[in-house]
């Protein structure tokens, strides 16, 4: 996932101009900040690899903006009213369904919150949200190729524990409808990264 074209945001972008103007405000926003894993990776790179899930899926312009926005309540200085003002309420809607309550300090409980929020809002809201899972889950795996297990390093909680709440995302998801085509991809990465522990621990057996 690292250094994840934007051609296909481009294009939608091109077309769109709510899309176009998401774009370059994720990029202002998000200026200058890195990953929180020690690899000087632009920040940036991860909601264009949501907005990307999304324009492949071809969920149309506010997911798209969406997803390029999502992380932006979040981590930028930017307040809701604003962001309603700018792109619209749906938009804005699906930002604030996805933005942690970081005044719930125990992880498992935060992101349960989050689970129930984002089921709460909607299909669109889920459709993005799975979006931001399966990012995740490729960036995790990209990252476990060059550091295996010391991964945990760069987490707020150690591996396992992100993956059974990955693992309890996509039983939200699945409970809303197992046929979404996007969200059979976060299972599909999930297995991937299984894989890849499994074959690096029978690796570094005795």
């Amino acid at each position: 996932m690292a250094g994840v074209s934007s051609g296909r945001v481009e294009e939608v972008a091109a077309r769109s101009e709510l899309v176009r103007q998401a774009l370059e405000a994720a990029r202002e926003l998000h200026a200058g900040a890195v990953r929180d894993v020690g690899d000087e990776i632009p920040f940036i790179e991860h909601p264009l690899a949501v907005a990307d899930l999304l324009a492949e899926h071809e969920l149309g312009e506010e997911l798209v903006a969406a997803g390029l926005l999502h992380d932006t309540l979040e981590y930028t200085d930017i307040g809701l009213g604003p962001l309603r003002e700018r792109f619209g309420m749906k938009v804005a809607m699906i930002v604030c369904a996805l933005s942690e309550d970081l005044e719930i300090e125990d992880y498992a409980e935060r992101k349960k919150e989050l689970r129930w929020r984002v089921s709460a809002t909607g299909i669109e809201a889920q459709r993005v949200f799975a979006a931001d899972k399966i990012a995740n889950v490729i960036e995790a795996r990209d990252d476990y190729v060059l550091v295996q297990e010391d991964l945990d390093l760069g987490l707020p909680v150690d591996l396992d524990h992100k993956i059974l709440a990955w693992e309890y995302d996509m039983e939200m998801l699945f409970e809303t409808d197992e046929h979404e085509p996007l969200f059979k991809v976060l299972p599909e990465e999930l297995i991937g990264l299984w894989d890849q522990r499994c074959t690096q621990m029978r690796a570094d057996s005795p």
